[in-house]
């Protein structure tokens, strides 16, 4: 089966704590809503201590066209991801020695916010010394679900491909998008929540000669995947395209779904690989904010423990959207496994769907 041998994340220039972007909330929508006192407990109630966004402050205090922002996206989506794939390819923690670039022969590159064409892989295959036959496979508009979306593609493509080597590669940069003249509440919520992120994950196919650069005894493996749509529900998550930009929209009623969606999706799921949730030992979830995760709690009827490290990252990086699950599997990853623990990563988005993948730590024989 095609493992995980190397995650790597990188972390944008500017970190703001939650009271900074709290006074600034407060300043910028304190006219539209009569009750923005009682609005603004959602930054502290989401339990987010800091993030990490591209640009500083005054950006956000200017109105920006559609192009200003994305010609800014495209800029700094090409430079931060050469830099975390570099980061992924020299990880002393999971790789003995470096890997090449030139040994990788495809690029599944995840990102939903911000639009260019050629895509942000070939402009960083201009960077960065790719050979010119890696295979490219752009994914854009997954949102929240694209980083287990874009493991999961890695993972067939791997299997058909076994002596292959993947990279994923996830960039957001979600606070390009931020509408300083939308009052709506979605903007408001996703004002408290969403930040920036980029995250790679090195996949190789069982035959790849990369396996033996593996530095962990006990690696991921991929068994299985599963993607689920929900069928006409494209107002619960996502963009709305407008000639100022993209405008989150985002539906008070996620929790709400999660609870009663969820729990048949992700059963089914691992009963059809002979497993039951008790057979897990850890839970990679997605943290899309706090009542989502007090949904994945509530849903599944799993402890909170096993919500933990998605917990952290949480409250030290906010929602970055679809790399935010690679921080999770990154610290995950470091911990201490059994051979034959069983891992399930978890992830949400736009459509509205489903990510699931099923892992399996498995010593090297």
């Amino acid at each position: 089966m095609p493992s995980i041998i190397s995650v790597s994340t990188f972390i944008p220039p500017y970190t703001l704590d939650q009271d900074t972007t709290t006074e600034f909330a407060r300043e910028l929508f304190n006219e539209s809503f009569k009750d923005i006192d009682r609005l603004l407990k959602i930054f502290k109630n989401g339990q987010i201590d800091e993030r990490q966004f591209a640009v500083p402050m005054d950006w956000f205090k200017e109105n920006h066209s559609l192009q200003d922002r994305n010609d800014t996206y495209i800029e700094l989506a090409t430079l931060f991801g050469a830099e975390a794939i570099k980061a992924c390819l020299s990880q002393t923690e999971f790789l003995k020695n470096d890997v090449r670039v030139e040994d990788i022969d495809a690029i599944v590159l995840v990102s939903s916010s911000g639009m260019s064409t050629p895509s942000i892989d070939a402009r960083i295959m201009n960077v960065l010394p790719f050979s010119p036959h890696t295979k490219r496979i752009p994914l854009w508009g997954l949102g929240c679900a694209g980083g287990t979306a874009g493991v999961s593609r890695a993972f067939e493509y791997c299997k058909a491909f076994p002596d292959q080597n993947v990279l994923v590669v996830c960039i957001e940069l979600c606070s390009l998008t931020f509408q300083k003249n939308d009052r709506s509440k979605s903007n408001l919520v996703g004002t408290s929540l969403f930040a920036d992120g980029v995250a790679c994950a090195l996949i190789c196919g069982e035959d790849s000669r990369l396996l033996d650069e593996a530095k962990q005894p006990i690696r991921p493996s991929i068994l299985s995947t599963q993607s689920t749509l929900m069928p006409h529900s494209e107002e619960v998550m996502g963009w709305d395209v407008k000639d100022t930009g993209l405008h989150v929209v985002f539906s008070r009623d996620i929790p709400s779904i999660i609870q009663e969606w969820l729990q048949p999706n992700v059963t089914s799921f691992l009963k059809d690989n002979g497993l039951d949730l008790q057979r897990l030992s850890s839970f990679i979830a997605h943290p899309g904010g706090k009542k989502v995760l007090d949904a994945y709690i509530h849903s599944l009827g799993i402890d909170e423990g096993m919500v933990t490290t998605s917990k952290e990252v949480l409250k030290q990086h906010g929602n970055m959207s679809s790399p935010t699950v690679l921080y999770v599997l990154k610290s995950i990853m470091l911990d201490e496994h059994l051979d034959g623990d069983y891992g399930l990563m978890a992830s949400l988005g736009p459509g509205f769907c489903s990510e699931l993948v099923l892992l399996q730590w498995r010593g090297v024989h």
